[in-house]
């Protein structure tokens, strides 16, 4: 379940940020706000974590193949188009 951020002032995190960071620590979000309006979120970094080769093959097995002659194709397609040829 995400918890829900916080919203704090610009101010509160000028003058608070240590106490905010510690929060991030702790895993809490904050939601900055400047006259009342959010204008950013600060929340913490997913630290890595190890996953099995087991876990990582079974979530692939469901996955689309890639047809590797097509993808190439497509994405000459893509590289050779002329960006000043547009119809705008």
């Amino acid at each position: 379940m995400v918890e829900p951020s916080r919203e704090i002032t610009q101010r509160e995190l000028r003058n608070d940020s240590g106490a905010i960071m510690r929060g991030v620590e702790r895993g809490e979000s904050y939601t900055i706000t400047r006259n009342g309006t959010p204008i950013g979120r600060l929340i913490p970094l997913r630290r890595r974590t190890y996953v099995p080769r087991d876990q990582v093959m079974a979530a692939f097995a469901t996955a689309a193949t890639v047809d590797a002659d097509r993808l190439r194709a497509d994405l000459d397609a893509a590289v050779e188009q002329d960006p000043f040829d547009r119809d705008w």
